[in-house]
């Protein structure tokens, strides 16, 4: 099973599981090795409040009321690494409610993974002010985790993805600034670094130093730059999609040749497109920003592909819209790239279209428009914005996100916006807005925020998905809501829905087990199945079974 933590290391560790059964370290080890996820053990009983009425019992640091000077404790009170003692609560422990009680012991798991985006130019609002995201979001930094040299450590914020707040960094600036930790400018030593909050723009930092604010994502510079600077950052997110520095060589297509490299910051991606119009591959080799409009001219019976490098993610902010002119029979791929500032417009007579591992800013506007007859598009692992698409065309959709930024828009139909758009598979996708579609083929594993509505009922088949029941489509098999009563309390809720946010797209713990537990495989509907993160927790809390105390 795809992305669930490897047996391999869980066998690796038996021995010393065994040898250590029950610890806190043992289970905090098991925890990484089963789920894949990074985790963190807390013995509950360590945090009871205490009464130092024997000299027996004394616990100094465990007295009730917490010291309002120290600002860590105060910040890390009901989390992970809350060290503030709390009164005892009876409530059992698998409600989720009562945890501070004798034999309690809880594992905390980040759902979330730090992704890094490195030598990245910050975007500028003049010359003093920047922010860490290529397009001008504020974005929350986040730790990239250093890695634990001893099994018996038990995790600590520096070893966890977590978001990194403003009083941390100042505090640990050493462990978290620099190369290869979580955040760093380019040739900028951490002497002339300060942290500051920076919301408001309001404040300076002093002459010959630079202000960070972690929780924002912006940079604040005493002088003038003439150049915006290079930032190396780690950001969150629930998996690989929409591109990013990480590992999708074994999407890339390794007979097509020849591979021109746009190497150099400065260099142009359309020098580079115009020498493979007879076919071949246009790789960018840095995770920079291009400020330019290419056009993608294919040559019949050819085939192109405009890609990032692996481990890489380029930033392309079009002036306009991307046009792809094909000659008959000729084929376009866009790999690994996060486009803004404008849609792909197809023109000619282009076979095929594919989108892999792409983030195609959602908007108001439509992100992708295609009005020609006959021809294929795939989406895979993506995140794009409203579709348009021919209805004699056909679109495949695979693990990625539809987002027409509201449920009140429509994300797929006709290029006009209202009729019917081509013929439609969706698997395992969240699709934000309503469709409108000639034929929906399949949908499977997906969620629909709103109504989707198909041409053709007697054709075609929903299966394991969440869409309205006022949704217009051929048969179902085993969707959610099943009945209106269910309407209100069977519904997904998301983490954020804004693009952007750590966890945009993330279903809520508290969604209903119908849709979390929903898929044909039971794992989650929508754009995470592949996660398979119910068969995750379900794994550990086997494993735990095993491994805790007779007593616990």
């Amino acid at each position: 099973m795809p992305k669930v933590g490897s047996q391999r290391a869980e066998v690796a560790h038996t021995i010393g599981f065994r040898r250590r059964k029950g610890t806190a370290a043992m289970l905090e080890q098991l925890a990484r090795d089963v789920t894949g996820w990074n985790a963190r053990a807390v013995e509950f009983f360590q945090l009871l409040g205490w009464t130092q009425w024997t000299p027996n019992h004394i616990r100094p640091k465990n007295f009730y009321a917490p010291d309002l000077r120290q600002w860590e404790a105060l910040e890390k009170i009901n989390g992970p690494f809350d060290t503030v003692a709390h009164t005892v609560d009876v409530r059992h422990v698998a409600t989720a409610q009562g945890k501070y009680n004798i034999q309690n012991i809880g594992i905390f798991l980040w759902r979330l993974g730090a992704y890094s985006l490195t030598d990245s130019p910050a975007f500028p609002l003049d010359a003093k002010r920047f922010l860490f995201h290529p397009l001008g979001y504020d974005t929350q930094l986040f730790t990239n985790p250093a890695t634990e040299d001893e099994v018996t450590h038990l995790a600590e914020p520096i070893n966890v993805p977590a978001p990194i707040s403003r009083r941390v960094l100042d505090a640990y600036l050493s462990q978290y600034y620099g190369d290869g930790a979580s955040v760093s400018l380019d040739g900028v030593p951490i002497e002339k670094i300060v942290v500051c909050d920076l919301s408001g723009w309001v404040r300076t930092p002093p002459a010959g130093k630079i202000a960070i604010d972690p929780t924002l994502g912006r940079i604040a510079f005493a002088n003038a730059q003439t150049e915006p600077p290079l930032v190396t950052f780690h950001y969150g997110f629930s998996d690989d999609m929409g591109g990013g520095e990480y590992d999708r060589a074994a999407t890339f297509d390794a007979k097509l040749a020849p591979v021109e490299k746009v190497r150099a910051p400065n260099a142009t991606i359309q020098d580079a497109v115009n020498a493979v119009a007879a076919g071949g591959v246009v790789e960018i080799s840095n995770s920079g920003r291009y400020t330019e409009t290419p056009a993608i001219n294919v040559n019949a019976g050819q085939r192109v592909e405009l890609r990032a490098a692996n481990e890489h993610r380029p930033t392309i902010v079009l002036g306009g819209d991307l046009v792809i002119n094909g000659a008959a029979d000729s084929e376009v791929t866009l790999n690994g790239l996060l486009i803004a500032g404008g849609a792909i417009r197809v023109n000619g007579a282009l076979r095929a279209l594919r989108l892999r591992h792409c983030a195609l800013l959602p908007s108001l506007n439509p992100s992708l428009i295609v009005d020609l007859p006959d021809m294929a598009i795939e989406i895979d692992h993506c995140i794009v914005g409203a579709l348009r698409v021919h209805e004699r065309s056909n679109v495949s959709i695979t693990d990625s996100i539809v987002d027409a930024t509201n449920e009140a828009a429509t994300a797929f139909a006709a290029a006009n916006g209202t009729d019917a758009g081509g013929t439609l598979q969706v698997a395992d996708t969240t699709v934000i807005g309503a469709i409108h579609t000639f034929e929906l083929k399949l949908a499977s594993n997906s969620i629909f925020m709103s109504d989707v509505r198909s041409e053709k009922k007697q054709q075609g088949c929903v299966r394991f998905s969440y869409l309205p029941l006022t949704s217009v489509v051929p048969r179902r098999y085993r969707c959610q809501p099943e009945q209106e009563s269910d309407t209100l309390r069977v519904k997904p809720q998301f983490t954020s829905l804004l693009y952007g946010d750590p966890g945009y797209g993330q279903l809520a713990l508290r969604t209903a087990a119908e849709i979390r537990t929903g898929a044909d495989d039971e794992a989650e509907m929508g754009a995470f199945h592949e996660l398979y993160q119910p068969q995750r927790e379900t794994n550990l809390r086997i494993r735990l079974a095993e491994y805790l105390r007779a007593a616990c």
